[in-house]
């Protein structure tokens, strides 16, 4: 028995073995037959190629151009603006011994020296020259709450420039900030000077370089140019100019500065602050000496300054205005209009034409000895 046993077990492996394969088979013919009877998916067809246009056909434009920043540079003594034409133009007000405007001078009226040789005039006019005016406020502690005096101000200065004139604004404190640039739109520079925030400290020297380099840059004949600054002209002494080089900048860029000085605003509070400590008793007076102090040096810094600013409205043919409230800045500034409705543009052809860009001196006389005409020290020749 067991023999017979041992037989019959290679002989079960075999069929199991068999039928393993012929399944194995059976699943594959299924899968053929399943392959045939299921429909074959036809192949999409192919999109009809569109129609590009020229302009697609040129790709992608190219990125918008960005303005290239000008890189900021301290004046050289040395650098002198070069001017394509040797003719010149000096504005020039004329008032009589009363302080009055005289508008009714014609060119035979107006002697013009440089360098103490007469020159001749080239033309001579009146009220047919545009001006291009920067608005300048110092936004500093000492006019920071009194914003709203100037913005009225300078919106009733700009109400009576002629329409071809233009207007910009720049704010200095801590920063000198370009507002708004040239426009001739009212509207323009109303919301420009909506934008006026007070800040710290004064950076009046800087102010007054980069207005004349950057707004005004080279000389023109096209215009009169005129900057009006509100300060008191107190710098902190932490930019990077000083007051010689501004007046250099302003005088290459011949640029006429017209001053609102609030320094008699200031000393009036100084004194009386001053008077008030005094007054007390030794105790207090020794108790507040630091205090006494501080003022008196502050008295004696607006005295300095106010110097400073009648030398530089002096030397660009402008005027230091100094008004004893912030009430009286929209008188001030008109007068500062009807002075520019009324100028004289002198043009004359030096006979020195030497192209060496030195320092030439013009000195301007009328006819009538009683009449004071007023204008800039003179000009840069241009360099070849």
């Amino acid at each position: 028995m067991k023999l017979q046993a041992g037989k019959t077990r290679p002989l079960a492996l075999l069929f199991l073995f068999i039928a393993v394969v012929v399944s194995l088979l059976d699943l594959q013919i299924v899968d053929a037959q399943r392959k045939r009877t299921t429909p074959q998916r036809a192949a999409e067809p192919k999109p009809t190629p569109k129609h590009r246009t020229a302009l697609e056909q040129m790709g992608a434009p190219p990125p918008v151009p960005k303005l290239k920043e000008k890189p900021v540079q301290e004046l050289n003594p040395d650098d002198v603006v070069k001017v394509d034409t040797t003719e010149v133009m000096f504005p020039v007000t004329v008032r009589d011994a009363n302080g009055s405007l005289v508008n009714n001078l014609t060119r035979n009226d107006f002697r013009v020296f440089e360098d103490n040789t007469m020159q001749p005039l080239s033309d001579l006019a009146l009220r047919q020259v545009p001006v291009d005016v920067v608005l300048m406020v110092d936004a500093s502690s000492s006019v920071a709450n009194n914003i709203d005096d100037f913005r009225r101000a300078a919106q009733g200065f700009a109400a009576k420039l002629a329409a071809d004139d233009r207007i910009s604004l720049i704010k200095f404190d801590d920063r000198v900030e370009l507002l708004q640039d040239w426009t001739k739109s009212r509207f323009q520079l109303q919301r420009a000077l909506n934008r006026i925030e007070p800040g710290m400290y004064t950076r009046f020297n800087d102010a007054l370089l980069l207005a004349s380099k950057d707004q005004f840059g080279a000389p023109s004949l096209k215009s009169r140019r005129a900057v009006i600054v509100l300060s008191d002209g107190l710098d902190n002494g932490q930019g990077a100019s000083t007051l010689e080089a501004a007046l250099q900048a302003m005088i290459k860029a011949q640029v006429t500065a017209y001053i609102v000085s609030n320094t008699e605003i200031s000393r009036a509070t100084k004194r009386a602050e001053l008077d008030t400590l005094l007054g007390g008793s030794d105790a207090s007076v020794r108790f507040n000496q630091v205090n006494i102090d501080r003022l008196r040096l502050g008295l004696q810094a607006l005295d300095q300054s106010e110097q400073n600013l009648a030398q530089l409205a002096r030397a660009t043919g402008g005027r230091l205005y100094k008004p004893l409230s912030f009430d009286a800045l929209e008188s001030t500034y008109a007068e500062v209009a009807d002075e520019l409705r009324h100028q004289y543009a002198l043009y004359f052809t030096p006979l020195n034409k030497a192209r060496d860009g030195s320092f030439r001196r013009v000195r301007v006389e009328t006819a009538n000895p009683a009449y004071r005409p007023q204008t800039r020290i003179g000009y840069f020749a241009p360099k070849s």
